[in-house]
């Protein structure tokens, strides 16, 4: 008996045990369901894009083994939106090293060993304060790379003398990547677009890892972009748009590039939609803010007239000639009704409704709408012994 009462208590603690347990179990249940059904498009685009991004640099890699280096021109053709993503840069350079793969300056971009100030100031077009300050540039000295690491190491204790060293010996690599960028935008000129580059050449001063064996100048350019595309999607509309924005605009352009060529025609919204992972709703807004806007007053053609884009826009306020010539056969047939009237109930319409040019200093609206000669009785009815009151006005009015 007593082992009886023993597992008859056991059992019952189970039961309330897994009774216990239950209810946990649901609300756990329910709320992965309430995840899954907020953020089912932004998680699938998110792990798209993820895997999308490990292949594309896994191939690099693989092909950065074979030949033993990958070039800054590689790179930046791999991932043209890389200067926007600074953290998975440093990534990328990581697997790099580990790999052992060598990142060289591909192209003439990073070209320092080219004097510029002395072919900059041949140049008759350029303007005085440019040389200025290409000749003050110009005194501060290259540095190699033994120099940069002994400069990194003392910018790591808050030394700023250092900081100031290692920003001038790289001035010049602002003034060639900036020049890439002259003639994008009416409003910034080079000197604009350098002093935006030299923001984030301090930046980047202040974020060189110097243990991870790459040269400053490889890893600042980076920055420089970075600051200088930005500023132009700041500074180059009339109307600002937004920096978030200016980045969705670019990658709607390159989803519409692409599916335009796999597809071989124009894509519809809600093709790009998909392959973007958001709603249509938003591609038809990206299209909208994507228009650029244009002066009225710009002029059309070479010709002496001084013919502008105004005179071709027509005007939508302005009636059709079919409409126009409806308008003025009812307006003749309307003159031919109250021909019919007596000249003081003709006058008393033709002020209410406005047929006239203007309404009399005398009678405003209100009065001529209170007026109860302003709605004739019906001659087939037998006329109305009292006059219509406020009341039957303001039905009227409503219909």
């Amino acid at each position: 008996m007593k082992t009886t009462k023993k597992t008859k208590k056991v059992s019952t603690k189970i039961r309330k045990h897994k009774m216990a347990k239950k209810p946990k179990s649901k609300k756990l249940k329910i709320k992965k369901l309430k995840i899954s059904k907020k953020f089912p498009l932004k998680l699938a685009f998110l792990e798209k894009k993820a895997e999308n991004l490990t292949r594309i640099s896994s191939e690099l890699i693989e092909k950065g083994r074979k030949r033993g280096f990958i070039t800054y021109d590689e790179i930046l053709k791999t991932f043209p939106d890389i200067e926007n993503n600074i953290l998975f840069l440093d990534e990328l350079y990581e697997k790099f090293a580990i790999a052992g793969i060598d990142v060289l300056e591909g192209g003439n971009l990073l070209n320092l060993n080219v004097d510029l100030t002395d072919k900059d100031l041949n140049k008759s077009t350029m303007h005085d304060s440019i040389q200025m300050y290409l000749k003050e540039i110009g005194q501060y000295p290259l540095i190699h790379a033994g120099e940069e690491k002994e400069l990194a190491r003392r910018i790591e204790h808050g030394d700023l003398e250092a900081k100031n060293l290692l920003a001038r010996a790289n001035l010049r690599l602002v003034v060639s990547i900036a020049k890439k960028y002259v003639g994008r935008s009416a409003n910034l000129t080079l000197l604009d677009l350098i002093q935006e580059g030299n923001l984030g050449l301090f930046k980047a001063v202040e974020k060189f890892d110097w243990t991870k064996g790459y040269k400053f100048s490889t890893y600042a350019t980076w920055w420089i972009r970075q600051s200088i595309t930005r500023a132009l999607a700041d500074q180059s509309r009339t109307i600002r748009i937004p920096v978030h924005m200016v980045e969705t605009i670019s990658k709607y352009k390159q989803t519409h590039r692409r599916l335009s060529q796999d597809l071989g025609r124009e894509p519809l919204a809600e093709e790009i939609a998909t392959e973007m992972g958001i709603p249509v709703e938003k591609i038809h807004i990206i299209e909208n803010i994507s228009q650029e806007t244009v002066s009225l007053e710009q002029p059309v053609g070479d010709d002496d007239d001084k013919s502008t884009l105004e005179n071709f826009i027509p005007d939508d306020k302005i009636l059709r000639p079919d409409q126009e010539s409806s308008r003025r056969i009812l307006s003749d047939q309307i003159r031919e009704v109250l021909c019919e009237l007596n000249p003081k109930e003709r006058k008393i319409l033709e002020m209410r409704y406005g047929l006239l040019d203007g309404i009399h200093a005398r009678a405003g609206r209100g009065r001529i709408r209170r007026d109860p000669r302003a709605y004739p009785p019906n001659r087939s009815q037998s006329p109305r012994k009292t006059p219509p009151t406020r009341q039957d006005f303001e039905v009227e009015e409503l219909f």
